[in-house]
């Protein structure tokens, strides 16, 4: 009976995990509390395994927060831009959160970043296709680090529940 508690609980975490990853949020975080209570209550998994699940969230924490800043760098902006679109985020989905909880968020990170980084370019290039061109990078940027957290976020939770589940 524990043993079939525990299996739903773990599911709930994970599929919450997955379903606030694909809303931006960090469900990475979210695999890594199902397994640390499942480690608790039966020793599984390994502490390997949580220092590597641990390091996964970090490290997606990390790209997230820059990947506005690699968007415009790797389509030619200037770093100032780059910073512009990271900050922009920032307050886009602050202001977003405020405006529309949950899709707000995710809307107002990504026209914030957009906005920011395109109104840098702008004024240094003083033209608006190349400067649209180089903010783009942060949409495309943003976009691939929301798809890359929602699939590490299922295959962690597969990894877990799958080896609960033998």
């Amino acid at each position: 009976m524990l043993h079939i508690l525990l299996v739903s609980l773990t599911s709930l975490l994970c599929l919450t995990g997955l379903f606030l990853s694909m809303l931006t949020f960090s469900g990475t975080w979210m695999v890594l509390l199902a397994a640390l209570i499942t480690k608790f209550l039966i020793g599984f998994p390994s502490i390997g395994t949580l220092v590597v699940f641990a390091v996964l969230c970090i490290a997606t924490e990390g790209f997230e927060a820059l990947a506005g800043f690699l968007g415009v760098q790797k389509r030619g902006g200037s770093k100032l831009a780059g910073v512009a679109a990271l900050i922009g985020g920032l307050v886009g989905a602050t202001v977003g959160t405020g405006i529309f909880p949950i899709l707000g968020t995710f809307a107002g990170m990504i026209i914030g970043s957009f906005g920011a980084a395109f109104l840098v370019e702008w004024n240094r290039l003083k033209r608006h296709g190349d400067a649209a061109h180089i903010a783009w990078g942060t949409v495309w940027a943003r976009l691939a680090v929301l798809f890359l957290k929602t699939a590490l976020t299922l295959g962690m939770s597969i990894w877990l529940l799958a080896n609960l589940c033998t």
